[in-house]
């Protein structure tokens, strides 16, 4: 195997990208309609024979194995030297990798490999990120259960063989042809390939280089307000309700949880209720994944700009900080009730909604805008007074009476994005 070898090459240097920064409270404008090209990606399900995916299972170990030894190299250089290792310093490497492993790194494709470094420096990179801003979590080694896919450059290792009959065909290298069930077309020209595993279930997924196609304009712009009461809020009054596909399933995947801890570990029927329960777990994601995008489809296809609260979910999702007293005790923090709406936040999805909604907003010539979220529901659209919020859908303005609360917030995104609905922009 390559891993000594990554580990006995020399090192080199990095340097880190300036990080970008933005001015706080201002409205982001995400237009699309100048767009000439955008990328497109296609999940597909495939379909590996028994040996197809035993060698499916080796690539994937081989490349888990080169992701852990750069890994190393990285960690043993700054630890011994205080040295920054570069990917173009662990790229040159490959070529003297596998012409040590002819029969295991060398087996695979170059530039699939060079991918996997990639990958690496892109994990390092928002580490270096996270560090600068006083966070944490450095990066960790791969188990062979957690590295998953593997990704490809059309043409070099890889092969898309669209549907001529049934079925259509990718070819990868040292995996060989397998069959895909193409249940749509792929438009544009091929870039990436990439083959995934997720559980017992493989996936292709196509990236293509492809021309956005405009929607007809329909003169209409909206605020949206999302929530966890009501999925999303329009500022025409338009209301989608919260689906709630984690708690619909909560019963069931709470049982099968318990059910595999009582399980004796490594028994044929913990595997057999670990099989279960990822199942359970892939259709709460697959449900939640579809509602998202027929919902994004809708807005898309109603409004020529769309305008959002820029959220920081992984803010609002956080632990309470500890709260100790002066006798070494620890006072409530509310930490239980915070789980309980962290739980929500995460079921209801705001941020793959809204990075499916700018996806679909780019290939139809939409305008998608992020606004500063700061009071949009406790000032009042029509006054810019601040409202009582007795209950969660209600707020009361002094001057106006009771607003329905995320109807208000709506209308308030809306003038804060310059969609020229009248309203107040007062913060």
């Amino acid at each position: 195997m390559s891993c000594p070898e990554c580990r006995r090459q020399a090192v080199g240097s990095v340097r880190e990208s300036p990080r970008e920064t933005g001015t706080p409270g201002a409205a982001t404008h995400t237009d699309y309609s100048g767009r000439v090209q955008m990328k497109r990606a296609y999940k597909f399900r495939a379909y590996p024979t028994r040996p197809q995916e035993g060698r499916a299972a080796r690539l994937l170990a081989d490349h888990c194995d080169l992701y852990n030894a750069a890994l190393e190299e990285r960690r043993e250089a700054w630890r011994r030297q205080s040295v920054n290792i570069s990917y173009s310093t662990q790229s040159a490497q490959l070529r003297a990798i596998r012409a040590g492993d002819p029969n295991g790194q060398g087996r695979h494709s170059f530039t699939a490999q060079q991918q996997t470094l990639r990958r690496l420096n892109v994990v390092f990179l928002s580490f270096y990120a996270r560090a600068q801003a006083g966070g944490a979590g450095y990066p960790r080694f791969k188990s062979y259960n957690r590295f998953q896919q593997v990704l490809f450059v059309a043409g070099d290792g890889a092969r898309w063989e669209p549907a001529v009959g049934r079925w259509s065909y990718a070819r990868f290298r040292a995996v060989g042809s397998v069959k895909v069930r193409q249940h749509r077309p792929v438009t544009g020209m091929v870039k990436t390939l990439q083959l995934k595993r997720e559980h017992r279930r493989w996936y292709v997924i196509i990236v293509a280089d492809c021309e956005p196609v405009p929607l007809p304009a329909t003169m209409r712009k909206a605020g949206v307000d999302v929530g966890v009461a009501r999925f999303l809020t329009t500022s025409a009054g338009d209301v989608v309700a919260n689906p709630r596909f984690l708690a619909n399933a909560q019963d069931v995947i709470a049982n099968l949880q318990r059910r595999m801890e009582r399980a004796r570990r490594e028994s044929g029927n913990r595997k057999r209720i670990r099989r279960q329960l990822a199942r359970e777990w892939r259709k709460v994601h697959s449900r939640r994944r579809d509602f998202h995008h027929k919902t994004a489809r809708t807005l898309v296809n109603e409004f020529d700009v769309i305008a959002l609260e820029k959220l920081n979910t992984r803010a609002m999702t956080r632990r309470p900080a500890p709260r100790p007293d002066d006798a070494g005790a620890w006072l409530p923090n509310g930490a239980a009730a915070k789980a309980g709406l962290n739980k929500v936040i995460l079921d209801v999805g705001w941020a793959q909604f809204m990075a499916i909604l700018a996806g679909k907003a780019e290939e139809a010539g939409r305008r998608v805008v992020l606004v500063n979220p700061a009071h949009t529901s406790t000032n009042c659209h029509q006054c810019g007074a601040r409202c009582h919020r007795p209950r969660q859908n209600l707020v009361i303005c002094p001057e106006h009476g009771g607003i329905d609360a995320d109807i208000n917030a709506a209308r308030n995104i809306a003038t804060r994005a310059g969609l020229g609905s009248g309203h107040t922009s007062t913060v």
